[in-house]
C-alpha cells in the first residue's frame, strides 16, 4: 500500500484546469461514491484508487469511515468498496463497538463475509480484533439456509472459514444444525439457476420455472435475458418480472441499459421499469438545464467486463430527472439534445456529438447565458479551461468518476458523487431543507 499520497501537487485536474484543496474527507467521497473497486478509470488505475481510499480511510475519524460504508453500501449500491472502507475501520475504530457495529450492517450478503477477509488479508494474513470478530459473527447470524448455501463457494476463503474464526454463537437449535452444516459443507445446493443449468436442467423450464415461483433476482434477470430469449423462455412471464421489479432497489440504473443492448427485444419493458425512478421522487420545480459530458475521458468502460461507460451511466442519469428539462451535451462543443426520457434519451446524449476535449468551462459560460432555475453537471470533473461561477441559484456538480482532484467546488456549486439515482434523492432534499431554512 502506498501511504506518501499527501505529498503537495499542482491543484488541478488531471487535463490542466484549476481544482480545488480538498481535505481528506471530502477526497475520500470523491474517491468511493464512484468506483468499483480494482477497475481502471480513465486517468487512473485501479489499483491507485483503491491505494487511495485505504490511506485516505486511515486519515479522516472512524465515524466517518463508518458513516460513508453504511452511505455507500445502502445509498450507492455499492459492494465492493464499502469493504475496503470497513478493513481501514478495523485499525482507526479498534477497539470500539463501532467497528462490530458499521460490519454487522454494511455486510448484507453471505460471500461478503469472505470477500471481506480475503480484503482484509491481501497483504498477508493478520489477527482479528475481538471487535471484528464480533461484527463478522453478528452479520453472519443474519443469512439463511438458502443465502448460505448459495454463496457457499470454493475460494481462498470460505464460509466455513469464516465460522470458525469469529466463533458466532447460534441463538437456537435451528441455526446450530445449520452452522454445523456450514462448517461440514454439506448445505443442500440452492434453488437457483446457475445451480440448475450446471446440473443439465433444460434451460427454458429453469428459467420458466424460477420466473414462475419468483426466485429469480431482479439482477439475476437482467443479466440473463439474452440467454432467456435465445432459449425462447415464454415472453408474458419475462415481461411480468421485469414491470414487477421485485428487487429492482438494489439495481443501478445503467443495469437497464446493459440489459437492453443484451437483448433488444425486451427494450421497451425495460424503459418502462426504468421510467418507473423517475415516478419514485418528487418532480423537480422550475427548469432544470441537464449538461452532460461526452468528452473522451467519459468513454472508459465502468468495468474490465463491462460494455458500458461513465458516458452510458452519465446520460442515464440524465434520462430520469424529473420535471421541465432541458438537456445539453458537451465535449468540445455544446449541443443541445431533445429531452427525452430514458432509453431514447440515452441514446440522444451518447450519439450527440464527436467525443474530443473537455471543455467544461466554455460549456458552462454558454448555459450561463440561458434561462433556467437549476443546472446539472454530469461529468467525471475534468477540463481543459477554468470553469466559472454558474449562473443559476441552484447548480449541482454530479461527478461519476474517482479521480483524484475535480472542479465542482466552492461556494457557487453543490458537488455530488456517484451515478446512481440516490444523487437526484440528495438534490431533493437539499432543496427542501434549503426552503426550510429560508
Amino acid at each position: 500500500m502506498r501511504f506518501n499520497i499527501f505529498a503537495k501537487r499542482p491543484d488541478v485536474t488531471f487535463e490542466g484546469a484549476p481544482a480545488v484543496v480538498l481535505t481528506a474527507e471530502q477526497q475520500l467521497r470523491r474517491s468511493v461514491l464512484s468506483c468499483l473497486l480494482w477497475e481502471d478509470e480513465f486517468y487512473e488505475d485501479g489499483l491507485a484508487i483503491a491505494d487511495r481510499i485505504a490511506a485516505l480511510a486511515s486519515a479522516v475519524a472512524p465515524q466517518v469511515t463508518a458513516d460513508l460504508a453504511i452511505e455507500a453500501r445502502e445509498t450507492f449500491k455499492l459492494r465492493h468498496a464499502p469493504l475496503m472502507l470497513l478493513c481501514a475501520l478495523t485499525r482507526t475504530g479498534s477497539g470500539t463497538p463501532l467497528v462490530a457495529q458499521t460490519i454487522e450492517r454494511v455486510i448484507q450478503r453471505a460471500d461478503e463475509l469472505t470477500e471481506f477477509l480475503a480484503l482484509y488479508w491481501r497483504h498477508g494474513r493478520r489477527p482479528l480484533s475481538k471487535q471484528t470478530k464480533k461484527g463478522l459473527a453478528a452479520a453472519f447470524g443474519k443469512f439463511d439456509a438458502y443465502q448460505l448455501a448459495k454463496y457457499d463457494r470454493d475460494g481462498p476463503v470460505k464460509l466455513r472459514d469464516v465460522l470458525f474464526l469469529v466463533h458466532a454463537k447460534p441463538k437456537d437449535e435451528a441455526q446450530a444444525a445449520l452452522w454445523k452444516q456450514v462448517a461440514d459443507r454439506t448445505l443442500t445446493a440452492p434453488d437457483t439457476w446457475e445451480v440448475a443449468l450446471s446440473g443439465g436442467a433444460d434451460k427454458r423450464e429453469t428459467f420458466q420455472r424460477l420466473l414462475a415461483e419468483k426466485k429469480l433476482g431482479y439482477l439475476a434477470l437482467l443479466r440473463n435475458l439474452r440467454n432467456m430469449d435465445q432459449a425462447g423462455v415464454d415472453e408474458a412471464l419475462v415481461k411480468d418480472a421485469i414491470l414487477a421489479r421485485r428487487g429492482a432497489e438494489r439495481v443501478l440504473p445503467f443495469r437497464y441499459v446493459a440489459a437492453a443492448r443484451a437483448a433488444p427485444r425486451f427494450e421497451p419493458w425495460l424503459d418502462q421499469a426504468l421510467a418507473e425512478t423517475v415516478l419514485e421522487g418528487a418532480v423537480f420545480d422550475g427548469r432544470t438545464i441537464i449538461l452532460v459530458d461526452v468528452s473522451g475521458s467519459m468513454g472508459a468502460r465502468l468495468s474490465a467486463r463491462s460494455d458500458l461507460t461513465r458516458m452510458d451511466a452519465a446520460a442515464t442519469l440524465a434520462s430520469i430527472v424529473p420535471g421541465e428539462v432541458r438537456v445539453f451535451t458537451f465535449s468540445n462543443a455544446v449541443k443541445e439534445v431533445p429531452p427525452r426520457r430514458g432509453m431514447a434519451g440515452i441514446d440522444v446524449v451518447v450519439r450527440s456529438q464527436p467525443h474530443g476535449g473537455t471543455e467544461l468551462g466554455k460549456a458552462i459560460e454558454k448555459i450561463n447565458a440561458l434561462a433556467h432555475d437549476r443546472l446539472i453537471v454530469v461529468t467525471d470533473e475534468q477540463s481543459h479551461d477554468r470553469v466559472p461561477a454558474p449562473k443559476a441559484a441552484k447548480a449541482y456538480m454530479v461527478n461519476v468518476a474517482s479521480a483524484r482532484n475535480g472542479v465542482g467546488y466552492g461556494p457557487n456549486w453543490v458537488h455530488v458523487d456517484g451515478f446512481s439515482e440516490a444523487v437526484l434523492g440528495f438534490i431533493r432534499e437539499h432543496e427542501r431543507l434549503t426552503a426550510e431554512v429560508r
